[in-house]
């Protein structure tokens, strides 16, 4: 029987989740006007994230090389991670009659966002090795995170799991490269 009550307890959950995705892409629809939210979720692709390395490392800042080891090896972990973990849950993107989202997603599974664990990874390796820019760059990938939801193509547990995987691989990589 517990089987059965943690099952329930999984569909009221996923239920819940989509209900607050439904809610909130109403909500946010003055949101989508503007290009604001669309230039958020685009700054959470891979180039951007070759660009402020390579800035870190023309500029010479203390610590660059380091930060590119750890973001090299973290991204070539992470991307092949989130991507399996995507086919192997298959979890369908927001759909429902009358409903469409904002922009294309690259692929047709929603669980974990790729945008939110890239973004929460980055963040973490950006942390760590340039403490300065800590509030700016949580906030950054926080508003990736959510960029996602407002234009419809992640459910928030999509977001959340993915700001979890990205910080455990940023954890686990600052540990292991010293």
């Amino acid at each position: 029987m517990q089987g059965a009550h943690l099952i329930q307890l999984f569909h009221r959950l996923r239920a819940l989740d989509e209900a607050v995705f439904y809610w909130l892409f109403v909500k946010t629809a003055g949101l989508r006007k503007t290009r604001l939210v669309f230039w958020f979720s685009r700054s959470g692709d891979g180039p951007y994230y070759a660009l402020f390395a390579l800035l870190a490392v023309i500029a010479t800042v203390e610590g660059s090389w380091l930060f590119v080891q750890r973001l090299l090896i973290a991204f070539a972990v992470e991307i092949p991670l989130f991507i399996g973990l995507k086919h192997v849950l298959k979890r369908a993107r927001p759909d429902r009659p009358a409903f469409q989202a904002a922009i294309t997603p690259a692929d047709e599974f929603s669980f974990p966002s790729g945008h939110s664990t890239a973004a929460f990874l980055f963040a973490i390796l950006v942390v760590t090795s340039f403490p300065i820019w800590s509030s700016a760059v949580y906030l950054w990938a926080v508003l990736v995170a959510m960029s996602r939801i407002v234009l419809g193509v992640h459910y928030p547990s999509d977001v959340i799991a993915g700001a979890i995987l990205g910080t455990g691989i940023g954890m686990l990589f600052i540990g292991l490269i010293q």
